[in-house]
């Protein structure tokens, strides 16, 4: 009886795994940036409103 299927299996889900543990958080940052970016963009595309702390309340 041979091990050595289990032992490659084994080793192949590790080194997955080991490259999804590298991948994943550069995908969620590179996904916050471009959610930041976006955020920018809009908010410098947004008409400015007057400033309103110096008109009187009704």
């Amino acid at each position: 009886m041979s091990y050595r299927e289990y032992v490659i299996a084994a080793y192949a889900v590790f080194a997955v795994m080991l490259v999804w543990d590298y991948l994943a958080p550069r995908f969620a940052i590179a996904r916050q940036l471009r959610a930041a970016r976006k955020l920018a963009a809009r908010r410098a595309a947004r008409p400015t409103r007057p400033d309103r702390s110096t008109e009187l309340g009704r």
